[in-house]
């Protein structure tokens, strides 16, 4: 038996919500943006790297988070009566590493995923998210699901403080389109969350809650000017933006004449910006491949919500 499962890309954070939101992004043309693992039988437990980013990981498996997520499983496993299988993991790394686009988060939930789909959906999926936020948090050092719930569920997902509950999914905008921006340059997560203060201002913490929540009930009434209206984010990206060559200036263009927001994706660099229209959508996916790409890595996406999350392909 051999299972091949996709993990999608996601916009962490969504501007609006820090560690608390996330959505699962697809490109409208098609392309596979996220992470492909492969399980299949073997005499023995191995794993193979291959993909456009193949080589932006460590050579050694045990160094590989694919491999630490074999070792988690098999330990959940080895507590129950099922018999644990020897296996061959392939990951075909399609995302790169620190892009903002939750690489680690597609590795660990396609991993995951494709080992559950090989033992027959032996755990539940709270079984199964719980052990995604683990192993994400063995990268980024804390526990924040904001990235693995949206690659894992799909769709739009709020954490809420409830640990039996995790995650809600709200209505998406399923009418936007969302241009996501890869400059071809890393930001690691490690290095995006040292350069955020340790404490926030009284003033900050009531623009926080009051943009949070207006996003959160613009979304239930489908409200697009309301949950774009007023989408600043005054935790993490006045701090941030300078880790981003060209971002303000981006963001200044396109709000002004393309786009109904512009933000961070997760911890940067990649930008994502927000438009109503598919036209729209392209004009912006134009102008920032000639004016927000750095290397020959970077690429831009013209995306909607991905509703469907992980699944085998």
């Amino acid at each position: 038996m051999a299972v091949s499962v996709f993990a999608p890309a996601s916009i962490g954070n969504v501007s609006v919500g820090f560690d608390v939101l996330g959505m699962a992004v697809q490109p409208a043309d098609g392309t596979l943006l996220g992470d492909v693992v492969s399980v299949e039988a073997a005499e023995k437990n191995e794993l193979a790297v291959v993909g456009r980013f193949a080589d932006k990981l460590p050579s050694q498996p045990e160094q590989n988070i694919v491999w630490d997520c074999l070792v988690h499983f098999n330990q959940a496993l080895a507590k129950t009566s099922q018999k644990v299988q020897t296996v061959k993991l392939t990951l075909d790394k399609k995302m790169p590493v620190g892009s903002g686009l939750g690489s680690s988060a597609c590795s660990v939930v396609a991993a995951l995923h494709g080992l559950n789909a090989f033992y027959d959906t032996f755990f539940s999926q709270e079984v199964m998210l719980r052990m995604m936020g683990e192993m994400e948090a063995q990268i980024s050092g804390s526990l924040h699901y904001d990235n693995v719930a949206p690659c894992y569920l799909g769709g739009l997902q709020l954490m809420v403080a409830d640990p039996d509950i995790i995650t809600r999914t709200l209505p998406s905008f399923d009418d936007c389109f969302f241009v996501m921006a890869y400059p071809g340059i890393e930001v690691s997560t490690k290095a995006a969350r040292e350069v955020l203060p340790s404490e926030y201002s009284r003033a900050d913490l009531i623009t926080y809650g009051q943009t949070l929540s207006g996003f959160v009930d613009a979304c239930h009434r489908q409200d697009k000017r309301q949950a774009f209206g007023l989408f600043d984010d005054v935790v993490a990206e006045p701090y941030r933006q300078h880790l981003l060559p060209g971002y303000q200036a981006a963001k200044n263009y396109l709000t002004e004449e393309l786009c109904i927001a512009v933000g961070i994706s997760g911890s940067g660099p990649t930008l994502f910006a927000v438009a109503e229209s598919k036209a729209q959508a392209e004009a912006t996916a134009k102008w920032l491949k000639e004016h927000y790409l750095q290397t020959d890595l970077g690429f831009v996406h013209v995306c909607q919500a991905d509703n469907q999350g992980a699944r085998r392909i």
